[in-house]
């Protein structure tokens, strides 16, 4: 394993600890519950937000770097790094995310509007999640959620097919190439590819990193942007690059 991705990993597994407390700003339910409940903008909110406004300059660099799932399911590949070969798992989250926001705009819309915006909804006094014995419940319900789809449907299962994070930056990235901004993605050269099928074997997300190399298109909305592929190849014929759509 080289420097960048001892460094990644350090850094994925270090948030996977850290979930007990970011697990407020990445929450799925809590930006239900306080749009129902005061019309309130949570942080959780801001944070999707955020990530989707990212994405349009650096891709799903969040997902390779920083999110705490990542961690878990970078742990979960020491037991299984079986890899998911139906790639009609990802529509599965889109179903998901798109009944969320119409929840939360219903909720929205039920509260009277948007009527607040605080991003330490629910974390003043307790920024620990872990404070009360049903969120116990709640967090290692999450745990086993990423972990099982882990090991049932394969590597990074939970990012294809539950993901409620995933279709913001997906978005984003869609925004971008529409506008055709510069933005951070994978270039790759198939003249000096000797064809070893490395880049798909260690894939977290089960691409098909030999034929995207082959086609010279490594555009993919599941792509995590985690450099595997770069630093696994031996002719070096993947690499990154910021610029816009071809």
């Amino acid at each position: 394993m080289n420097k960048r991705q001892s460094i990644r990993k350090a850094i994925i597994i270090g948030m996977f600890f850290l979930f007990p407390i970011t697990i407020t700003w990445l929450s799925p339910a809590l930006p239900v519950i306080y749009a129902g409940f005061g019309g309130i903008i949570s942080g959780a909110i801001i944070i999707f937000f955020l990530q989707f406004l990212i994405s349009i300059f650096l891709g799903r660099v969040f997902c390779g770097y920083v999110c705490s799932a990542a961690g878990l399911q970078e742990c979960m590949m020491r037991v299984s790094e079986k890899r998911i070969t139906n790639p009609k798992i990802n529509i599965v989250k889109w179903f998901i995310w798109v009944l969320w926001i119409i929840t939360i705009i219903i909720f929205f819309i039920l509260a009277g509007g948007i009527n607040e915006v605080d991003f330490f909804a629910g974390t003043v006094d307790n920024w620990i999640f872990l404070f009360a014995p049903y969120r116990y419940m709640i967090y290692f319900g999450v745990i086993l959620l990423i972990a099982g789809l882990h090991l049932l449907v394969g590597r990074r299962a939970f990012c294809h097919s539950v993901c409620w994070m995933a279709p913001f930056m997906i978005i984003g990235m869609k925004v971008s190439d529409w506008l055709r901004l510069p933005r951070f993605r994978l270039k790759s050269n198939k003249d000096i590819c000797i064809k070893c099928n490395q880049c798909t074997k260690i894939c977290p997300m089960s691409l098909d990193v030999m034929a995207m190399v082959e086609s010279e298109n490594m555009k993919n909305s599941e792509c995590i942007l985690c450099a595997e592929c770069i630093d696994i190849c031996p002719k070096k014929s993947i690499e990154y690059t910021f610029t816009n759509c071809h």
